[in-house]
């Protein structure tokens, strides 16, 4: 006699509990995997047994109801999942004592200053032995969920080169016995501008991608402030980590109209401001103004929030005309002095020109061509001949152009060039 099937749950419970699924996997996918590698010490076997437990929640979540604590779940489910996985291996006799040790309710994080294990892999995705491509792909593989294979898409990259990318970092961690934790308190400013600098890398990437065909990758962007999100609220007392959440947010808001329909660039002078997401840059603001404002101990404020209040600046101006380019220029000096970056000061010469006029721009555009340090950057002839155009040098804006075009990568950049290149170049000499 064979048993009778079990009944399939109803549809909208399977609907129900795919979503509950999906908000966990968003919620909890790095937790889980972080208190997994903890537990066992292995970084592959956290992620295959998080998979697992996500598979058994799809499976038993419609039938058996949505838990009332889905990490806390999910955690478990993993870490019974590894503890089979370590009986069956001979050579885990030792990662099975230790995962034993911790059996019984959700694991508890190990005491420290912070006391969460996705701030421990946080530092350790990001650890300045790693390369910075690496750290930028593991942490996304590790915190934020993602395949290999939507990570080699995100950059341009073969699966199979991207997958040795992270299989390198993973081997690099073990064999040079880089510690999971949180670094010393006299270790952890330098190491915690780390891990700020990924998450900054990631953002940008998304917000201005360095090739392909579209201008923007919104998902890069999206997984960035995510973690910038997930890094303030573990460092509440740390206010470059608010500065930087500040400024993605900031920035992101201007997001939908920085392209028009075709996908062709759209300059921040030109941009419908109702596109603007007003939400964010309220919450921008915010973070910036929370971050900004005195305390006993709190030092001067740092490279993300001066750059955040150069992104307020813009994002509060009601129009384009009413940006106070002065205040930003200002600003801009600031930052130089704490990044002294050929960019920055790139970026201070736009400022300038649009305070003080294109004259004195090019000036500063000047002995940065002159100091050779942004050779092969598109932007600065391209920033040249912006201001040429101003004020009127057609000829000399037109050969600009021509260089920056020579040297730009990304397409919706390369369309933006070739069009200002032909308002200002007569008809058949372009």
């Amino acid at each position: 006699m064979t048993a009778a099937p079990s009944p399939q749950p109803p549809a909208t419970a399977r609907t129900g509990a795919a979503d509950a699924v999906a908000r966990a996997f968003r919620a909890e996918w790095g937790q889980v995997v972080a208190t997994l590698i903890r537990v066992t010490g292995d970084w592959d076997l956290a992620e295959e047994c998080a998979q697992d437990a996500f598979a058994a929640a799809l499976e038993r979540w419609p039938r058996d109801g949505v838990p009332a604590r889905p990490g806390a779940w999910l955690t478990t489910a993993a870490r019974n999942r590894a503890v089979d996985r370590l009986r069956r291996d001979a050579a885990g006799a030792r990662k099975l004592a230790q995962a034993a040790r911790t059996a019984g309710p959700p694991p508890r994080p190990e005491p420290d200053a912070f006391g969460d294990d996705r701030l421990r892999l946080m530092f350790t995705c990001c650890h300045p032995a790693l390369r910075l491509d690496a750290r930028v792909a593991l942490t996304l593989r590790t915190l934020a969920g993602l395949t290999t294979g939507e990570i080699a898409r995100a950059f341009l990259v073969e699966e199979p080169a991207m997958s040795k990318r992270i299989t390198r970092a993973k081997r690099k961690i073990r064999d040079a016995g880089i510690p999971y934790r949180v670094p010393p308190p006299d270790l952890l400013p330098e190491r915690t501008t780390a891990v700020l600098g990924v998450l900054y890398l990631l953002f940008n990437e998304g917000y201005g991608a360095t090739g392909g065909g579209a201008l923007q990758r919104r998902a890069l962007c999206g997984e960035a402030i995510g973690l910038a999100r997930l890094l303030a609220s573990l460092l509440p007392a740390e206010p470059e980590a608010r500065g930087l959440l500040a400024l993605m947010l900031l920035h992101d808001a201007r997001a939908a109209a920085r392209t028009d329909a075709a996908g062709a660039l759209v300059t921040l002078e030109h941009q419908d401001r109702s596109r603007w997401d007003a939400a964010e840059i309220a919450e921008g603001v915010a973070l910036l103004e929370d971050a900004l404002r005195p305390a006993p101990g709190r030092p001067p404020p740092g490279p993300y929030q001066v750059q955040a209040a150069i992104a307020a600046c813009h994002a509060t101006a009601p129009d384009a005309a009413a940006t106070d380019w002065s205040q930003i220029a200002v600003l801009y000096e600031l930052l130089a002095g704490l990044v002294p970056s050929p960019v920055v000061r790139l970026n201070r010469a736009v400022a300038v020109g649009m305070a003080d006029g294109p004259a004195a721009g090019l000036e500063l555009v000047g002995d940065l061509e002159r100091s050779g340090a942004l050779d092969g950057y598109h932007l600065l002839p391209a920033t040249r001949a912006d201001l040429l155009r101003r004020m009127g040098r057609d000829t000399e804006a037109a050969a600009a152009y021509r260089a920056a075009l020579d040297l730009v990568a990304n397409d919706a950049e390369r369309r933006h060039l070739a069009r200002r290149l032909a308002e200002i170049t007569p008809h058949g000499s372009g």
